[in-house]
């Protein structure tokens, strides 16, 4: 296995992206609709935080409906705003960091995903099931 091969070998380059004054229903809604778990909120193509299904969760009974549900019940998610609930100060790499670096990282944070950023725009995201797909693909 290469850990010399750059993180933009397996990053997602299809990123759906929030702006912090999307409802956190449309948030729901395109975590079920494209089956992700992370999505990079922005502004303009800058990362000013990041939305897991998991913060949702933390406010709501997302999960207790089934994953293909579109009628969410919505009361719970007009008490905040993406920019409450989205994690701050968010750890990026760039798409030359090493595969290996990102390994690390992720292992050692509390976190499944990274924006990928060059020159300040978000150019993708890698998430922890990219990284294990990957090394399922070099046994």
């Amino acid at each position: 296995m290469k850990n010399i091969e750059p993180v933009s070998t397996i990053m997602s380059t299809n990123i759906i992206t929030l702006k912090k004054d999307d409802e956190l229903e449309t948030a729901e809604l395109l975590f079920k609709r494209y089956k992700i778990r992370h999505i990079p909120v922005v502004k303009g193509k800058i990362v000013i935080g990041m939305l897991s299904y998991t913060d949702l969760l933390r406010i709501s009974f997302a999960d207790a409906v089934d994953e293909t549900e579109t009628n969410i019940e919505t009361l719970v998610y007009n008490m905040f705003t993406i920019e409450q609930v989205m994690a701050k100060n968010v750890v990026t790499v760039k798409s030359d960091t090493t595969i290996k670096e990102v390994a690390v990282i992720l292992a050692q944070k509390e976190f499944h995903a990274l924006p990928v950023v060059d020159h300040g725009r978000l150019v993708g995201i890698v998430t922890t099931t990219d990284l294990i797909k990957y090394m399922l693909n070099h046994l």
